[in-house]
């Protein structure tokens, strides 16, 4: 059997009600020696046997909700995951290091990166993640260490502690593979539309997130179900000037927007007029004619009429 990876208890199990049964059975005779001590010594010493195996039996106890689970270790030995959930009772000389199979969310700070251009921006993200092998997660990183099993106080510490152990590994992977996304795309790229950016493609940006922090986390038996660039500006120190920017590439885009609708309606003008035979201009008065309506359609201000009484020619 390969023990390099996650695989589940196949040792023997019994129902926990069952279990608790003989407990009472045992503490009942372990009393009865007691009782029977004051006149024979040997009741004493088979009293206090049953008082040491009572408090061993105790110790086999799991109780579990679901998703949670308990990896097992006998003597250091990894003995397999047992994740059923209920009332039962295993080997009592097994240590059962209790893990959370549930969905876990991580909002950490934004923090500033360098985009591929090189532009100092502010990139947050939001990302769930969950133990997928639980072998992994406990042997295959130093997170034991801030759990201290064995010389932690209560088992709820220890639980909370290693989960924070969980929590930093994945906090610190994230910021890695988040710099490593940001820094390759722009935040915007208008001189090539074309191309991918953090601004205007964040369905793409974020499925290559979810696979780059996949690549880092399965190392330790995590997996990322969903992750989502949930903040994306511009550093404060260049703010001001991209936004300067962007404002012009807006009037840019709307200057010749109306340009082209300009020349369109003047086009249509001149050959309506031909057409129908309305007036016939000379180039010059062609020339009078497209200046005057260009000025009046592409102005920022309303036009001011001026009337003229006299012959065109």
């Amino acid at each position: 059997m390969d023990t390099n990876q996650e695989f589940a208890y196949k040792g023997f199990v019994l129902n926990g009600f069952i279990a608790l049964l003989l407990a009472i059975v045992l503490f009942a005779a372990m009393i009865y020696c007691f009782i029977l001590a004051d006149g024979d010594a040997s009741f004493a010493i088979l009293g206090g046997v049953l008082l040491i195996c009572f408090g061993i039996y105790m110790n086999g106890f799991i109780k579990q909700e679901p998703n949670e689970a308990k990896v097992l270790v006998f003597f250091g030995k990894y003995c397999g995951t047992f994740d059923r959930t209920g009332f039962f009772w295993v080997n009592p000389l097994m240590s059962k290091k209790p893990v959370s199979l549930r969905a876990r969310n991580l909002n950490p700070d934004p923090i500033k990166v360098n985009d591929r251009s090189g532009n100092p921006v502010m990139i947050g993200m939001v990302l769930v993640w969950k133990l997928q092998d639980t072998y992994k997660a406990l042997f295959e990183i130093d997170s034991q260490s801030l759990a201290a099993y064995g010389t932690a106080g209560s088992r709820s510490g220890s639980v909370r502690l290693l989960s924070q152990a969980f929590e930093n590994f994945v906090r610190v992977q994230s910021d890695a593979a988040l710099r490593q996304i940001a820094g390759c795309y722009s935040y915007d790229n208008p001189d090539t539309p074309d191309a991918l950016t953090l601004r205007s493609n964040a369905e793409q940006i974020n499925e290559e997130l979810v696979r780059t922090l996949n690549d880092r986390l399965s190392m330790a038996g995590m997996h990322v179900t969903e992750a989502r660039i949930n903040y994306l500006a511009y550093a404060p120190e260049i703010a001001a000037v991209m936004l300067r920017r962007q404002q012009a590439d807006a009037i840019i885009a709307a200057r010749e927007k109306i340009v082209d609708g300009a020349v369109s309606m003047v086009k249509m003008a001149l050959d309506k007029l031909k057409a129908e035979g309305v007036v016939d201009l000379d180039e010059e008065r062609k020339a009078a004619m497209v200046s005057n309506l260009l000025v009046v359609l592409c102005g920022d201000e309303p036009a001011q009429p001026v009337v003229n009484s006299g012959s065109l020619y």
